[in-house]
This record gives structure tokens, C-alpha cells and sequence, in this order.
């Protein structure tokens, strides 16, 4: 009996604590709202009072519940936000005109009005929200509306800031701006796809042969990049960044093998050309992009991607046939040697990428 007093005892006293433990900890969720106008982007914040009371020191936080606190409160709350809210347009960072806070009852929460000036010529809008530091869990939920467009974002501790390109002439030349010089640097800064470009050209041949190989490559890579960017295509990364180090073996195996009359290299770019547009599809996502914005930038980022291609091409087959040119048999030993060089980085990049993905 009394073991059974002492069990129905603990139940009604958990029971007790349950709900008052939920009150405590709600939904940690901020709601921003925003609308592109021509000349204003307007929006509305919500945010739940449990969060607001304990950054504003105010308890219990139901007092912010009645209309009249919440009305003393509103400026408080602006400046609460000052520093966590960051709207920038075209890189100019905006300065909110915040309205008197409103009491939601419903959801626990107040609603406050914002509007940002803006001109007209908007292209972009960055967002960075970091609205309940004392919360790591906490969220905030961003709708960009554009016309009868929208677009989503979730900002949390692991990524507070969002993007947004608007669906106009001067947007879309920001996704250009943005994305094409980033094409470029990534090809120069990509060892593994700087190797696999220069086997290709370590064999010489004529600018005709060299254009074959360069153009299979460049349409293979595009076509897959543009296939996994848009989800129509998608292999994982595990497999995709292991299959370009062994084709960048099979490329410095092919240079040594070869025979006079026997050149497979552009059958060799178009076949291994659409796993490295793979992989940069993988870089691409990481990229953040909005699905408004998606064809102009994978279009801006595939054509810097190409120039860079070219610019390698251009350097490294003019610097071999001039050598050459003053010494064919020095051109074939640095062909030999740079096709064993081709293979030894294939090689490590394989065993790493299987063996030590997370690096040696």
C-alpha cells in the first residue's frame, strides 16, 4: 500500500510539472515576413513572449500579453532587434522604420510591423537573423514574397543568413555578377580538375584535335552539371569525388599506353567530363541556391566554370607546343613524366577521398 501511495503520489506530481515544464520551453520559432514593393520592402515579425520576456528581463512573461505592456514595450523591442536583424539591399545595409507591437493571444506571441526604403532598382536582398542568441535551437522562419512569388528560408545558429535575388533585370545581373566569377575561381582553385585538364593536353596535337577533346569535355561537364543542379540527376558526393580521382588515374595510364595512330582522349574527356560536372554540381548546392534564382546562376556559374577551362587551356597547350617546338624529345619526356605525375595524384586523392574522407 504504501509503495502503491507513493507511485500515485509521483504521477500526479509529474503531471503537475509536465505542463509547466512546456510553458517554459515553447516552440523556439521567430516568423519574418517580408514583401518586395518597388520602392519598400514591408514585412512583419512574430515573436513568442516567452523569448521576448526573457531577453526584455520582464516576468512573467504573460504580462506582455496585455496590449498596454506590450505597447511600452515596442521600442524596447526594436532596439532588441537592432543588432540581430540585418537587411541588406544591392550590399547597402537598410534601416527599419518599425511599427507598435500587436498581441497575438492565440499564439502566444507579438506581431511587429516593419518597412525598409528601397530603390527601385533592387537585385538583391541579404537577410541575417540571429534574433534569440541565448537559444541555440532557436529558428526563424523567412518568407520573401515578390509578386505572386515566394521563397523560404530556415536561419538558425548553423546558418543565419539568406540571399535573395529578385526575379528583375537587376537581379538577375547580381546571379551573373556572383556566380560567373565564382565558375572561374573554382576551376582555378580545384587541383583535382586542373590535373585532369592538363592530361588531357600533355599529348599535343593539333589545335583542331585540342579543341575536340576540350569541346567533349566542356559538354559533358555542363550537361551533368546542369542535370544535378536540378535535382533531375543526383549521385552522392561519396561516390562522385572517388570516381574523378580514379578518372585522373585512367587518364595518365591512357597518356603512357598510347600507341601512334591510337588518341581516345576525347572520347576519354566526354566520358569522364560528366563526372567532374558531377562534382561541381555538389559544390553548386552548397552555393545556398533559391529555386528563383537557380537558372540564371547555374548558367553564370557553368560559363565562368568553361572560361576558366579555357584560360588553362590557352596557357598550358601554348607553353607545350613551344617546347615543343625547340625540342620534341624533351616535349615527349615531360609528357611521360607528367603522365606519371597525372596518376600519382589520382591515386592519392582516390585513397584519401575511400579510405580518409575526412583528411590525412
Amino acid at each position: 500500500m504504501i509503495a502503491l501511495r507513493i507511485l500515485r503520489s509521483t504521477v500526479v506530481i509529474l503531471a503537475a510539472l509536465v505542463p509547466r515544464a512546456a510553458a517554459a520551453h515553447p516552440v523556439p520559432f521567430t516568423y519574418l515576413d517580408l514583401r518586395l514593393q518597388p520602392n519598400a520592402l514591408e514585412g512583419t515579425l512574430v515573436a513568442h513572449i516567452f523569448d521576448l520576456a526573457h531577453d526584455l528581463n520582464i516576468e512573467p512573461a504573460e504580462r506582455l500579453l496585455d496590449p498596454a505592456i506590450a505597447g511600452q514595450q515596442s521600442a524596447a523591442i526594436a532596439q532588441l532587434f537592432a543588432g540581430r536583424l540585418t537587411v541588406t539591399a544591392n550590399g547597402v545595409t537598410l534601416t527599419p522604420q518599425w511599427s507598435s507591437a500587436e498581441v497575438l493571444a492565440d499564439r502566444q506571441s507579438l506581431k511587429l510591423g516593419l518597412r525598409y526604403p528601397v530603390a527601385s532598382q533592387t537585385g538583391t536582398l541579404g537577410i541575417t537573423a540571429v534574433m534569440f542568441p541565448y537559444d541555440p535551437q532557436h529558428q526563424t522562419f523567412l518568407n520573401i514574397y515578390e509578386g505572386t512569388a515566394l521563397t523560404q528560408a530556415i536561419l538558425d545558429g548553423g546558418r543565419s543568413r539568406f540571399e535573395y535575388f529578385a526575379g528583375s533585370r537587376q537581379g538577375a545581373l547580381a546571379v551573373v555578377a556572383r556566380f560567373l566569377p565564382a565558375g572561374i575561381r573554382h576551376i582555378l582553385v580545384g587541383p583535382d580538375h586542373l590535373i585532369f585538364l592538363v592530361g588531357l593536353l600533355l599529348l599535343g596535337g593539333t589545335v583542331r584535335r585540342l579543341a575536340v577533346i576540350v569541346t567533349s569535355f566542356t559538354l559533358a561537364h555542363s550537361v551533368a552539371l546542369s542535370l544535378a543542379a536540378l535535382n533531375i540527376v543526383s549521385p552522392p558526393a561519396r561516390i562522385i569525388e572517388p570516381a574523378i580521382a580514379l578518372s585522373i588515374v585512367y587518364l595518365g595510364a591512357d597518356n603512357l599506353l598510347i600507341r601512334d595512330g591510337r588518341d581516345v582522349r576525347a572520347w576519354i574527356a566526354l566520358a569522364f567530363g560528366a563526372i567532374h560536372g558531377f562534382g561541381y554540381a555538389n559544390v553548386l548546392r552548397e552555393m545556398d541556391l533559391s529555386a528563383r534564382a537557380l537558372g540564371w546562376s547555374l548558367f553564370s556559374f557553368n560559363i565562368g566554370l568553361e572560361i576558366g577551362q579555357l584560360l588553362v587551356v590557352a596557357v598550358v597547350a601554348t607553353a607545350l607546343a613551344a617546347l615543343r617546338s625547340r625540342n620534341e624529345a624533351a616535349g615527349r619526356q615531360l609528357a611521360f613524366a607528367g603522365s606519371i605525375v597525372v596518376m600519382a595524384a589520382g591515386a592519392f586523392w582516390f585513397v584519401q577521398r575511400v579510405f580518409f574522407p575526412g583528411g590525412i
